[in-house]
């Protein structure tokens, strides 16, 4: 690619970043976007995405954990079945006909929800899922994370949210760990993919990591709990309307 394109694609990718880490995010979702926009080789985009989910989250993790703000058991009582799931995702190749409406219809309708008197969500006693939801609903996020080339955590958080698992904040940090474990496993489980990435990848990962430590900061310790909600949201909305129109 041209250097201006470079130059574009890294910027983007550094605000895309920015906003999705401060929610505990990867921000695979976006970077598969910019990538479509700059018509890059659809082979080339998979892994990339995943490559710089993994920078992202990997950051954002450590830092959610560092200050005690990532629900361990919770992360667990999903990720034991979604990383298995997410490494079988990663090995198939998808027609997206199908799932782009229907997942970007359930994010829209989620993103509303989180708008709708954050106050209220971000105040409610939380609880844990039973293992009877938490392992099989790991699987199909895991699976997913991996067919479509995410982590995950974009549908993962809300599900945590509006059934009262877990805080906005603690929600971002197991959002953040589960990301990163789904993709590694989903890149993994299509290794042969690896060949395709490109040799911009350093770049692109030095801009991500600046976004991630400007997004990070932000949801760690400077956002109120219900700006948190209300940026989960707007990357839900993002996401949902990316689904749609493509």
């Amino acid at each position: 690619m041209s250097a201006d394109t470079l130059v574009w694609i890294a910027l983007a990718m550094a605000i895309a970043a920015a906003l999705y880490s401060s929610v505990g995010h990867g921000g695979a979702s976006a970077y598969l976007a910019i990538m479509a926009l700059f018509a890059v080789a659809p082979e080339t985009m998979r892994p990339t995405a995943l490559a710089l989910n993994l920078v992202v989250s990997a950051f954002a993790a450590a830092s959610f954990a560092w200050r005690g703000q990532t629900n361990g058991r919770l992360l667990a009582a999903f990720a034991v079945t979604a990383v298995p799931a997410a490494f079988v995702g990663g090995s198939v190749a998808l027609s997206p006909g199908l799932y782009r409406p229907l997942v970007g219809a359930m994010l829209l309708a989620a993103a509303v929800r989180l708008f709708w008197q954050p106050e209220r969500l971000a105040a409610r006693p939380t609880h844990a899922p039973p293992l009877a939801v938490s392992l099989p609903a790991g699987a199909g996020l895991g699976l997913l994370a991996g067919l479509t080339g995410t982590g995950g955590g974009i549908f993962l958080s809300p599900l945590i949210i509006l059934f009262g698992w877990e805080d906005a904040r603690r929600t971002s940090g197991v959002a953040a760990a589960f990301i990163f474990l789904n993709s590694a496993a989903g890149l993994l489980g299509n290794v042969a993919s690896v060949r395709q990435l490109p040799p911009e990848l350093p770049i692109l990962v030095g801009a991500v990591a600046a976004g991630a430590v400007v997004g990070t900061w932000l949801g760690v310790v400077r956002l109120p709990r219900e700006r948190l909600l209300q940026g989960v949201g707007v990357v839900l909305v993002i996401a949902g309307f990316k689904l749609l129109l493509q």
